[in-house]
């Protein structure tokens, strides 16, 4: 009788095999206790617990809980799968952040108005109120400008010290969130005009400079209501030629006319020219200058549409930078073929 040799199923058995970090599916969990081959075992992601079903016995604890963190944007239709709420806003520190909201659903009776109003008064005080109600008008502002959110973060956390101070009390909530936007984009290199953020706004420019001046001193902020106290430091790049890029874009001017002009505005200013008149002016005067010393054609109603300035005071800022026309044009600009002073008209009205 011929027995097999169980030789080659040996030296199968002791061929080294390779190492695998995946689950082995071999394993089966089962209750200590019970002892049953089909155990009903449940995790319990609350407690961090893993459960017998059948005995109670707590197999293992910390169980961690792999499932997504769903969310949902569908409009009250069917179950809500979220576990989390939204993300936690610093400028919200001190004040409830997770509110509970009533549903509109109440079959036409009227009780869900009456249930909103009972739990915003109970859920949040008057000042807190004030505040998510001021915050919302600056993300709204912001988002009509195209502003970033950067610019909205540094109104909110301005607005905020500023109703925390009592900064400015009994003045209208639209002026101090003009003048938070407008020191928060200053802040953030995107300087706006007075007239831009009135504009937005719709509040007064008078009013307006009142809140910015009572913020400017409250914060310690660097003045810049003036070109003369706007000129900071160079490194900072701080005046009116921080707007410039904008209006010669929606001017449709070459390239190489902003450095040009920019140069004439720095210029001006340490010879003290213009001193006094608002950035907006001084912009006007010194783009109507460079066009004609450039030899390009913009009138004063093109500029004065696209700035905002009278075409009056375009012609008055003009005069100023006219007089000054030989310290303010390099000798370079003339050399090599781009500026001529020729072209320059004594006249400001033609």
């Amino acid at each position: 009788m011929a027995y097999s040799q169980p030789f080659p199923l040996a030296q199968t058995l002791q061929k080294p095999q390779q190492q695998t970090f995946g689950p082995d599916l071999a394993v089966r969990l089962i209750c200590p206790d019970c002892r049953d081959p089909n155990p009903n075992i449940i995790e319990e992601f609350s407690s961090g617990d893993l459960v017998c079903g059948t005995c109670g016995l707590v197999l293992g604890d910390r169980v961690v809980d792999t499932r997504s963190e769903w969310r949902t944007f569908a409009n009250d239709e069917g179950d809500d799968p979220s576990r989390v709420g939204a993300a936690s806003d610093p400028l919200m520190e001190g004040m409830e952040q997770l509110d509970t909201v009533i549903s509109f659903k109440d079959g036409g009776s009227g009780l869900a108005r009456e249930l909103q109003r009972a739990a915003s008064r109970s859920s949040a005080s008057r000042s807190e109120r004030n505040l998510l109600s001021a915050f919302r008008e600056i993300a709204s502002f912001c988002d009509q400008f195209s502003l970033p959110k950067t610019i909205s973060d540094i109104a909110k956390q301005l607005y905020k010290r500023s109703d925390e101070e009592k900064l400015l009390r009994g003045k209208p909530l639209d002026a101090v969130i003009a003048a938070c936007i407008f020191i928060a984009c200053r802040q953030a290199h995107v300087p706006r005009t007075f007239r831009e953020i009135c504009t937005l706004t719709h509040v007064s420019k008078k009013t307006l400079g009142q809140c910015y001046k009572a913020l400017e001193a409250a914060f310690n902020l660097s003045p810049g209501a003036t070109a003369k106290a706007a000129a900071v430091s160079e490194d900072n790049h701080a005046g009116p030629e921080m707007l410039l890029p904008r209006f010669i874009n929606h001017l449709d001017l070459p390239p190489n006319f902003e450095s040009i002009c920019a140069e004439v505005i720095k210029e001006g200013r340490s010879l003290h020219i213009a001193d006094g008149r608002s950035p907006t002016s001084i912009i006007a005067g010194a783009i109507y200058f460079t066009c004609h010393l450039l030899g390009k054609s913009k009138s004063t109603r093109d500029i004065s549409n696209v700035i905002g300035v009278s075409e009056g005071t375009i012609k008055l800022v003009y005069r100023l930078y006219y007089a000054q026309r030989d310290k303010l044009v390099k000798e370079e600009w003339i050399k090599d073929g781009r500026a001529k002073l020729e072209r320059l008209p004594n006249d400001s009205s033609k």
